[in-house]
């Protein structure tokens, strides 16, 4: 059985030319990077290309937002503007869904992002999203919450409110209609 993660070469081509055109529209995410050099590294990374397929299939919208100086790895964020419906309604991980005794979600934003091989934006990657563009004004994204934190039972979220970023705290067992999660990528 191949339990490998790609995609068939017509599914690369699909994804390769949507990821294209939204690089093509949203240069500002990205300015003095290349397409072609984009392209080189996703194809040699196919497992990667699994994964921002399985971000766009969720409806995250994958796009560049950096070129990592150390690794050479170019970054990708979820750039949805409002949390698409297949992110929504999910607890922070499968500890908090597990434990919640009342009505549990049927995912949390921590097991499907691992799912996807891809991971929860940080606090500071959420904040640096948002220097790029005006995301979550109606919705809210679950963020990668700190050992200390969760160990409490807590969990980090954030949204963009009155021109401001807030990050507040919330039980990891919570979820609601209008929160979701964003996710991060390093090719």
């Amino acid at each position: 059985m191949n339990t490998k993660k790609e995609l068939l070469p017509e599914q690369r081509a699909g994804l390769l030319s949507t990821l294209k055109a939204r690089f093509e529209k949203n240069m500002k995410l990205h300015s003095g990077i290349e397409w072609s050099k984009v392209q080189a590294r996703l194809e040699a990374h196919p497992e990667k290309l699994w994964s921002l397929s399985a971000m766009e299939g969720t409806g995250g919208e994958p796009d560049i937002v950096a070129l990592d100086a150390k690794t050479g790895e170019f970054v990708f964020y979820d750039c949805y503007v409002e949390t698409p419906a297949s992110r929504k309604n999910v607890c922070y991980d499968q500890e908090a869904r597990v434990k919640r005794k009342v009505a549990p979600p049927a995912n949390s934003a921590v097991e499907m992002t691992e799912s996807m091989g891809s991971e929860l934006l940080t606090e500071t990657e959420y904040r640096q999203l948002q220097t790029m563009g005006e995301f979550d004004l109606k919705t809210s994204c679950w963020l990668f919450t700190p050992e200390k934190v969760r160990k409490l039972g807590g969990a980090l979220f954030a949204d963009r409110r009155f021109d401001t970023v807030f990050v507040y705290h919330n039980g990891a067992d919570s979820y609601y209609g209008v929160r979701g999660f964003r996710t991060s990528l390093k090719v």
